[in-house]
């Protein structure tokens, strides 16, 4: 499957998102963090639900009990880029946890929009997956 990312995230970037957009019928973004180590911008192919201004992402890493590391790259540094399509935006992540007041109404949604597969994931491991709002700023 990371190779299936890897040509997904290409093919957008390189077409400057007139490709990619949607993979398997679901809408995608491309998140640029930078590297915690390497200070490299680094892009993230992912299922996104959009909420007003803000997108919610899920770092659910496939269902792996590790983090995916742009959630480690949010840690230590929230400032993001989008790319939706052929719009990029700046923005800041913040890491919401299942305390949330809308931890379930966003999960729900998005895991909906992602035909299940968050439900699938969240099974597979014992950590729970943390949703990330990201909020544009101007």
């Amino acid at each position: 499957m990371n190779g299936v990312l890897r040509v997904h995230s290409a093919l957008y970037i390189k077409s400057g998102g007139l490709i990619g957009h949607r993979i398997l019928g679901v809408p995608c973004l491309i998140l640029e963090t930078t590297g915690r180590r390497s200070g490299l911008v680094r892009p993230h192919p992912l299922v996104y639900l959009r909420d007003g201004s803000d997108y919610i992402l899920v770092a659910s890493n496939g269902g792996s009990d590790a983090d995916p590391t742009w959630l480690l790259n949010i840690k230590a540094d929230p400032a993001v880029e989008l790319r939706v399509g052929r719009t990029r935006l700046k923005g800041r992540a913040r890491i919401v946890d299942q305390s949330d007041a809308n931890f379930t109404r966003w999960w729900s949604l998005v895991n909906e929009k992602n035909r299940g597969r968050y439900d699938t994931y969240q099974a597979r491991t014992k950590r729970p997956i943390p949703l990330v709002v990201v909020s544009v700023t101007p």
